[in-house]
């Protein structure tokens, strides 16, 4: 009767070791394979993070705050921020009553104000203006003066028309 018990015990515990061991083999090949796919995923959200990060160095080529010679001639100025300086006196215009004395349009909705501003260098904004309905973009010249007063030239422009 013990020699039963005995050999019923060996074979129940045989057959748990044999369940661990097969188990394990498919739980350490299901663990490889999920591994290798994130592998795979980190590199190519590697590579798309090194792709935006040279598209957005790229889009930032043409902006004062990464031309050092453009800044050159603002340091006698000590101003801390002439990027910031200049885009918040240009959004002053937007101030006065009515439209935008820069934007050579009437507004047909409301007024045309000057949204959305990107220096290029020390001498050329672009700006991108809106009445709420309709839309367009201006390039202006400007002129930041020892007194700190900046002089606005509108050079071009452009009224998107709608579609509809």
């Amino acid at each position: 009767m013990k020699n039963k018990i005995f050999i019923y015990l060996f074979a129940f515990v045989s057959l748990v070791c044999l369940y661990l061991f097969v188990s394990s083999g498919n739980l350490a090949k299901s663990t490889n394979t999920t591994i290798g796919k994130l592998k795979n995923e980190i590199i190519t959200l590697q590579d798309s993070v090194q792709g935006a990060q040279l598209k957005a160095l790229e889009m930032q080529y043409f902006s004062l705050e990464n031309n050092d010679d453009a800044l050159a001639y603002y340091d006698h100025l000590n101003i801390k921020n002439p990027n910031e300086y200049i885009a918040d006196k240009l959004l002053e215009t937007n101030e006065k009553k009515g439209d935008n004395p820069l934007v050579p349009y009437e507004g047909m909705e409301n007024s045309f104000k000057i949204n959305k501003i990107k220096i290029l260098n020390h001498k050329w904004i672009i700006a991108d203006f809106s009445d709420g309905k309709y839309w367009g973009e201006i390039l202006i010249k400007y002129e930041l003066k020892d007194d700190l007063s900046v002089d606005f030239t509108l050079m071009d422009h452009l009224l998107y028309t709608r579609s509809n």
